[in-house]
């Protein structure tokens, strides 16, 4: 590795590979650092080689033209039977509930998704993708042209229905009018029995 690259470079090189999804070219990690292009895939090799004789279980590894961490071959054994034991985990709140915004509101967008659960989904989109309960099914219209997604044919043969039609109706998830406002006043009364102050007080 070049003596005059920096600690702060080669950290900013593992930080930005490690937060892609896709290989990160090196031509972009050299613009974005403003560095040469051969300083990147220097370092990249000998972070490769470090991590390879530290006997780390992953990787740095150059594939289809850009850097990606990965998990070691080797290991292949250990990381497939944690896929399918998360297969068969239970799903979480949150992932119950994107799945559902999903279900009643597609096709939707991940800006959409998470402007209703006022978070970021892209987590929870991940592990809804990989077991296959959603997927991509087209692409905005307007600018910029986000994914948009939808259920899948696994989510409805897990739900054991033929098609989004026979999904419960959402008004039944909702509270009655009547039981709302009884809930209101309800709620005022006990504000309002806090708020006033005890006799001889």
């Amino acid at each position: 590795m070049k003596d005059d690259v920096t600690t702060e470079t080669v950290r900013a090189i593992e930080a930005i590979v490690l937060v892609a999804h896709e290989p990160v070219p090196t031509d972009l990690i050299a613009q974005l650092l403003e560095i040469p292009a051969t300083t990147v895939d220097e370092v990249c090799a000998r972070l490769a080689e470090t991590y390879e004789e530290a006997g780390h279980g992953f990787q740095l590894a150059k594939v289809a033209g850009g850097w990606r961490f990965q998990t070691h071959p080797d290991l292949a054994p250990y990381v497939e039977r944690f896929i399918l034991d998360g297969q068969r985990a239970r799903l979480s709140g949150a992932a119950l509930e994107t799945l559902a915004i999903i279900a009643y509101k597609q096709p939707i967008s991940r800006l959409q998704i998470a402007s209703i659960r006022g978070v970021d989904p892209d987590s929870v989109l991940r592990t809804l993708h990989g077991r296959a309960y959603v997927a991509p099914v087209s692409r905005d219209n307007g600018p910029g042209q986000a994914v948009l997604w939808g259920t899948t044919q696994l989510f409805l043969e897990k739900l054991g229905i033929a098609s989004l039609k026979d999904l419960p109706a959402i008004a039944s998830f909702v509270p009655d009018a009547s039981l709302v406002e009884a809930l209101e006043k309800t709620l005022l009364i006990e504000a309002d029995s806090i708020s006033e102050p005890s006799e001889g007080a």
